[in-house]
């Protein structure tokens, strides 16, 4: 019994570091999307509870004001590369895709109650991958209240903090009036499509907040938060 632990154990550790591998790879795609100004590694990659269909949860913060431009972009990003959970993927469909699920701003950088024990041990083990030191400070230091102890960023291999030629050039095109007209058509857009694909799950009961400072479409109910705890139990 204790041999076959053991293994599982170790098969469990190499799943998790080949898992984060490649998450690492395909994570270098935030330092190119416009307005996309921190990633943070979230769900079963932070967590460390991997499964083989895991997906990669990611929480995006966002310039303010470009929140629906940003967030298109990204899912454009994904899309031609291949990368993006679509809808409700489950299974290996959903496996080594991104799933950005969660945006936000510097004015919506805490989280909105209600809070549970699953998402406390989420936002203590959340992963940098990309962002300025200090905003991602400013992020956990907004959360800490509720976590219920200090969060301090701590720089590792997982991280990156320089953003591309392509992306800053691109940024300063759309800043102006120009970004304006564009955020409130994509916006529209948007909101229309996410609406629409509700619609039919009657039966899940998602954190869904839509506001200019945060997108949140996040299908974790009950039963991801049992086994949740059941991993660590």
């Amino acid at each position: 019994m204790m041999i076959q632990k053991t293994l599982a154990l170790k098969h469990q550790q190499v799943l998790y570091d080949k898992k984060w591998r490649k998450f690492l790879k395909r994570a270098r795609i935030f330092r190119y999307v416009p307005f996309v100004q921190m990633a943070l590694g979230a769900g079963s990659m932070a967590i460390g509870n991997v499964r083989p269909t895991s997906d990669f949860d990611v929480i995006v913060g966002v310039r303010e004001g470009r929140l629906f431009t940003a967030r298109l972009l990204l899912i454009l990003a994904l899309d031609i590369l291949g990368w993006r959970r679509k809808n409700l993927d489950h299974g290996t469909a959903a496996s080594d895709t991104i799933c950005p699920n969660h945006f936000i701003t510097r004015k919506s950088f805490t989280l909105s109650p209600p809070y549970n024990d699953y998402w406390q041990e989420l936002y203590k083990r959340l992963v940098p991958l990309f962002g300025e030191p200090q905003l991602i400070n400013d992020f956990f230091s907004a959360n800490q209240n509720w976590v219920g102890e200090q969060l301090d960023f701590r720089d590792d291999l997982r991280h990156q903090k320089t953003a591309s030629f392509l992306k800053v050039m691109v940024e300063r095109l759309f800043q102006g009036r120009l970004g304006d007209w564009f955020e409130n058509r994509v916006k529209r857009f948007q909101i229309q499509r996410i609406e629409t694909k509700l619609k039919p799950l009657p039966g899940y009961q998602p954190r869904f907040i839509c506001t200019d400072q945060e997108l949140e479409l996040h299908l974790v109910g009950t039963k991801k938060l049992e086994n949740f705890l059941a991993d660590f139990v």
